[in-house]
């Protein structure tokens, strides 16, 4: 058979027919389909489709064992966000997109410690509960941490500015579901710009700015893992987001507390910035 327009999808995904995994089958030739759709759509020229395959390549080339472009890209292409949300527990809290920065193990940290290793001006305890979906607590469930600086950068991107580990904590809740921890409330920041994905954002006039906002990534046996963030209620960018991650069930107030009883149970002073956030894990199914 002559390869033309229209035999060249029959082609292609018949060529996938002795394919032994049924999975990666119906994968790829579901993607052959959709793919040939979008190239007769669009009728890129040669010099445009050359183009295409160079940015997705400097894309995989800018990928380091610190900096992952592709997820970026998917980042803010909102593939990321969707993949989560389809894949997402469905009680309990809701989950967002993992980032592109969680490529470093956080170091395990008791209950209470600081996170900012920096000293911060504006500092503050997150603490909440991790519970099932029926409110009771899920004792020794690992909460993994981490957020930029108050300047808006986190550590793998100032390798000589910050220590490693600033900004992240492996936690294990108590017997009560309980965590807290001390850090600094973080600052919105934007997504790195000086690569491909950076020129993509400008060709297209959108801004790269994530509003501010500590990850959380939650597992314990028997539940779905949860990866979520707790965004900081009234900082820019909420309705705006870059990578599409926001959801109102998510702003929470880092709000000034005045309780001394309770600063001297978190070891700070008051006042200081409270942040309260209840991690709720669906059973696993």
């Amino acid at each position: 058979m002559d390869f033309s327009v229209d035999t060249a999808t029959p082609t292609v995904v018949d060529s996938f027919g002795n394919t032994p995994d049924a999975r990666l089958r119906g994968v790829l030739e579901s993607l052959t389909r959709h793919l040939h759709d979008f190239v007769r759509e669009v009728r890129p020229s040669l010099t445009e489709w050359n183009r295409a395959i160079d940015f997705l390549t400097e894309v995989g080339q800018t990928c380091t064992d610190t900096r992952q472009e592709f997820i970026l890209l998917s980042d803010v292409l909102g593939v990321s966000m969707m993949v989560e949300t389809m894949n997402a527990q469905q009680t309990g809290t809701d989950s967002t997109v993992l980032g592109p920065f969680h490529l470093t193990e956080s170091p395990r940290r008791a209950l209470g410690d600081s996170i900012d290793l920096l000293g911060g001006a504006r500092r503050c305890v997150v603490s909440g509960r991790v519970l099932d979906t029926a409110g009771e607590p899920v004792p020794g469930a690992q909460v993994d941490v981490w957020q930029c600086t108050e300047d808006g950068f986190y550590d793998v991107q100032q390798p000589d500015v910050q220590p490693a580990g600033n900004g992240r904590g492996l936690f294990t809740a108590d017997d009560g579901g309980r965590y807290w921890f001390r850090t600094v409330v973080p600052s919105h920041y934007p997504i790195p710009t000086d690569g491909p994905v950076g020129r993509l954002l400008r060709a297209t006039g959108r801004h790269p700015y994530r509003p501010a906002h500590v990850h959380f990534l939650v597992h314990a046996p028997g539940y779905a893992d949860l990866t979520t963030h707790a965004f900081v209620a009234g900082s820019p960018y909420t309705d705006s987001d870059a990578v599409f991650a926001v959801k109102q069930s998510l702003l929470v107030d880092f709000a000034e507390s005045h309780d001394a009883g309770a600063a001297a149970a978190f070891g700070v002073t008051a006042p200081f910035i409270h942040a309260q956030f209840d991690l709720v894990l669906a059973k696993r199914g």
